[in-house]
């Protein structure tokens, strides 16, 4: 029976690209104006996603598999007007996502990376270094109680924080549950943005709610840049609207705004929050069971989107 086209949108870890390779005829944009009638699945990345140029030059086009929790870059409502069907890879990058939460928390309480600076430039043996903040106590307002932020607050408890939140709808959980993030932001010494990224949650963090969290407020973003307004952020940073802000995600990156590279009150990561050698093996694993239940016309592990009939015309 002959392998199944792919069409490949991103690069893989070296033992799932030989997986793939040996399962399927894998293709790449570049082979797109000869070969897009004979793909029928497209294997990419959450910040990668899937254009709808290109879902529309693959007119067989029958799944989208995501290496990644996010489904933002994939124009869901195309896909649901062709029948395709769209699958991502929840729950096995839920802990490492809510860990760096916490440890970006605890580093931009601490200072942790300038104090390390402060080591190695050898201005210890000068002066101390100065008094930081704690997080034991804290009031921390978390923005999406899905599956990581859920898994974040659960971390926080150890720390005995006073946690609320705010989700489209309040939730059978022991944390208070707040409607408006403007609200939340206020009642917070600490935001962790955790939300899925859709139309509504759009630069749900604006420069009203940066006001709010105030200027001795943290603000932690572990879920995607298109939730806070950069550049309001950028000048709540500039002008110390707010204390700091420790980011996993940025708009355009790894290009990201060079006005973040002469900030002293950010702390600066490479959207890692998935990156360990077993989650990314978990990821690739599901991506490819969802990839080999689709074909093998049993019912998808983790759908985001159902094959459904076509819309009618």
């Amino acid at each position: 029976m002959p392998k199944p086209h792919v069409l490949q949108l991103c690069s893989y870890p070296s033992a799932d690209q030989a997986a793939l390779d040996a399962a399927y005829q894998m293709h790449s944009t570049a082979e797109l104006p000869q070969i897009g009638p004979q793909i029928t699945a497209i294997a990419t990345a959450g910040g990668q996603g899937a254009s709808a140029d290109i879902i529309t030059a693959c007119p067989n086009l029958e799944l989208i598999a995501i290496y990644g929790v996010g489904y933002d870059a994939i124009p869901l409502d195309l896909c649901r007007a062709r029948g395709i069907a769209v699958t991502n890879t929840p729950d096995v990058l839920t802990d490492d996502c809510a860990d760096l939460a916490i440890g970006m928390t605890l580093a931009l309480c601490r200072n942790i990376a300038q104090a390390d600076s402060h080591v190695r430039s050898g201005a210890w043996s000068q002066t101390a270094f100065p008094l930081q903040r704690r997080l034991t106590g804290a009031r921390v307002g978390i923005l999406g109680l899905g599956r990581i932020g859920q898994a974040i607050a659960k971390r926080l408890t150890a720390f005995d924080a006073d946690i609320a939140y705010t989700a489209r709808s309040a939730k059978a959980c022991p944390y208070r549950f707040v409607a408006a993030p403007t609200d939340l932001a206020a009642q917070s010494d600490i935001l962790i943005v955790a939300s899925a990224a859709t139309a509504e949650t759009r630069h749900i963090v604006n420069a009203e709610t940066l006001r709010a969290l105030g200027p001795n407020g943290l603000l932690i973003n572990i879920s995607r840049a298109a939730n806070i307004d950069e550049d309001a952020l950028l000048t709540a940073l500039e002008t110390h609207q707010i204390a700091g802000a420790a980011l996993d995600v940025f708009e355009g990156e790894p290009a990201l705004n060079p006005r973040f590279l002469s900030l002293t009150n950010v702390l600066l990561q490479p959207h890692h929050a998935s990156a360990t050698h077993q989650t990314r093996a978990a990821m690739g694993d599901l991506m490819r069971a969802n990839l080999a239940a689709y074909f093998a016309g049993q019912p998808l592990l983790t759908p985001v989107l159902p094959r459904a009939p076509l819309t009618p015309n």
